[in-house]
């Protein structure tokens, strides 16, 4: 198998084999007398290693460096030990773009901060784009050398979860100026309003903002609630935010979306998943105020029938909505749907509200004619025979479907149903 033939099949794995035998035949080349000494089919086989390896650095460098970004960092690092080209080649910033450096995420795992500093100039540079980094390096000193040799870092995610304390803050006066994407994560313990005083300043430029909690790692019934983090500041500081995502933060309630909704006139997209203090009280003002909001996911968040229904569907511009594992009744549904724009996403696991009746309703009003995807699982009070009408009136135009665990469902079903399901791309059953 040829070199082009053995990267198109699997560009990231089957270039590793190529870096292994490589960094083998540096050893190899060390015991050359010995290998004149073997038979005459070692010999060759050494030889069409070396060839390979020849043939493969005479090519440009760009087409080198297009194949070294199939890699990850981790194999990277292993390639940088074969030869001084791969060594270069590695090092090079344009393949230090996207950089992940929280082990937890299988990212790398930085042992040594001062060097890791050096780093920051000489590897990443104008090229570094979005950086993630765990608590241990989200010190002043790191934050400085990214503002004044990144100034194209776009993205960047500070995991505070595992924080028991924080660095000192008190020299930091430099902080990246032209983020569009800033992610948090937040600690159970640790308030960071310290922390955020020093970067109110910069963030003018966001465009997203992401807080992420801890509900994956405490109970609400268990353990007391801080407000770790000053929601209504950050908004004062961000007014061209477009996307705003909250992932399980217990302490978030229809309050803070009030006070985002007063001060993000442009906001685009709302995510509240796991925000189990919102009700829905605070989606009049929301949808009175943001006027270019599209995106509204409420997945298992506390919303009730009540608030739902006084928010002003009939006026708002929302055309995805994620309602999973929520308590909604089947009329509220009946009464929100019918006074919503047409659906583009709409996403009802879990949600016994959701009946034949619900969805004859958002056929038969037009509500699903411009549906690209629709997550049905696990609707206990819907039944495969109407969603089987919405398929073969609906399917053509969709690109994802998740109908997942109904236990009535038949294979011929979906030997019936996949026919109209031409343009499927994601398909969960």
């Amino acid at each position: 198998m040829n070199l082009r033939h053995l990267i198109a099949a699997n560009p990231g794995a089957s270039f590793s084999i190529v870096a292994h035998e490589a960094l083998d035949h540096i050893v190899a080349d060390g015991e050359n007398d010995d290998c004149i000494s073997q038979e005459h089919g070692y010999v060759s086989h050494q030889r069409s290693r070396r060839r390979l390896r020849r043939d493969f650095n005479a090519l440009p460098e760009k087409v080198l460096l297009a194949v070294f970004s199939y890699l990850p960092h981790a194999e990277l690092l292993r390639c940088a030990r074969v030869c001084r080209l791969w060594r270069a080649l590695s090092q090079n910033s344009k393949l230090w773009k996207t950089v992940f450096l929280r082990p937890d995420h299988h990212g790398l795992h930085i042992k040594n901060l001062d060097q890791f500093l050096s780093l920051i100039g000489h590897r990443f540079s104008l090229s570094l784009q979005y950086i993630e980094l765990p608590m241990e390096l989200i010190t002043a000193d790191v934050l400085h050398e990214l503002a004044n040799k990144c100034p194209n870092l776009k993205y960047l995610t500070l995991d505070f979860s595992t924080a028991m304390q924080l660095h000192d803050f008190n020299d930091l006066n430099a902080f990246p100026c032209n983020l569009k994407m800033l992610c948090i994560c937040l600690s159970e313990v640790i308030f960071l309003e310290g922390f955020m005083r020093r970067i109110y300043a910069y963030l003018s430029s966001l465009e997203t903002l992401q807080i992420i909690g801890t509900i994956e790692k405490s109970s609400e019934a268990e353990e007391e609630v801080y407000e770790t983090i000053n929601i209504s500041k950050i908004k004062a500081q961000t007014p061209n935010l477009r996307v705003i995502n909250l992932y399980g933060i217990f302490f978030v309630d229809d309050n803070h979306i009030e006070i985002l909704a007063s001060g993000c006139i442009h906001l685009e997209c709302l995510a509240l998943n796991f925000c189990t203090r919102v009700k829905g009280m605070s989606f009049k003002v929301l949808l009175q105020r943001c006027k270019k909001l599209q995106t509204l996911l409420l997945q298992n968040t506390g919303i009730e029938d009540n608030a739902m229904l006084t928010a002003g569907w009939e006026s708002s511009s929302i055309n995805e909505l994620d309602i999973s594992s929520t308590e909604l009744t089947e009329d509220s549904f009946l009464n929100i749907f019918a006074r919503m724009p047409k659906l583009t996403y709409l996403a009802v696991p879990n949600c016994d509200g959701f009946t034949d009746h619900v969805l004859n309703q958002l056929i038969d009003q037009g509500k699903l004619s411009n549906m690209r995807a629709i997550d049905l699982s696990n609707t206990v009070n819907l039944t495969f025979e109407t969603v089987f009408i919405f398929l073969k009136r609906h399917g053509r135009q969709l690109r994802g479907l998740s109908f997942a665990g109904n236990p009535k469902i038949t294979e011929q079903f979906w030997i019936n149903a996949i026919k109209s399901l031409k343009n499927i791309r994601y398909f969960v059953f």
